[in-house]
């Protein structure tokens, strides 16, 4: 039986949330250790988190196109004094948009083999595996575009600690 949550609040376990078509819940929160059902939607958790993190969403999603350029998919720091920073597949406001979290992330390849559901696998620091719609190339690109947030956030960056993959 799965336990359906109303609501999830964004912490350092985070890995990933995934949107779901289901009447009892809207999102799959992957964290290091368990996996979350929450009645909220992907983007209303990001949004709740961001304000958590002492900001809206929009002005998150503001200073990071001001500082880095990009201006669409942003990579929000939803938590920047708590290292946490994820980034969209999609446009945030699609269904199709999952959230992953930058410093959760071991690897992003090419699928193995040539499969419809899969284009590109993410592989997170505690050996999971999440297969991906999205190219290799789109999802390495977004996490290139992370890391450069992070460096724009951090006071004094390690730039050893930071992997451009």
């Amino acid at each position: 039986m799965k336990l359906i949550q109303p609501t999830y609040e964004v912490n350092p376990h985070t890995m990933a949330i995934l949107p779901v078509k289901e009447i009892e819940y809207s999102a799959i929160i992957k964290e290091t250790h368990q996996i979350i059902y929450v009645m909220q939607t992907p983007f209303q958790i990001i949004r709740a988190a961001c304000l958590e993190g002492g900001a809206t969403y929009e002005g998150r999603r503001k200073a990071v196109t001001h500082l880095t350029g990009a201006i669409q998919k942003v990579p929000i720091p939803i938590n920047p004094r708590r290292d946490i920073f994820a980034f969209p597949t999609h446009s945030p406001t699609t269904f199709e948009c999952n959230w992953i979290f930058y410093h959760h992330v071991k690897t992003i390849v090419p699928a193995r083999t040539p499969n419809p559901t899969s284009q590109s696998i993410i592989t997170f620091k505690n050996n999971h595996e999440l297969p991906m719609n999205e190219s290799h190339y789109i999802l390495q690109k977004q996490y290139t575009r992370t890391a450069m947030c992070i460096l724009q956030y951090s006071p004094q960056p390690d730039l050893q600690s930071y992997s451009f993959l």
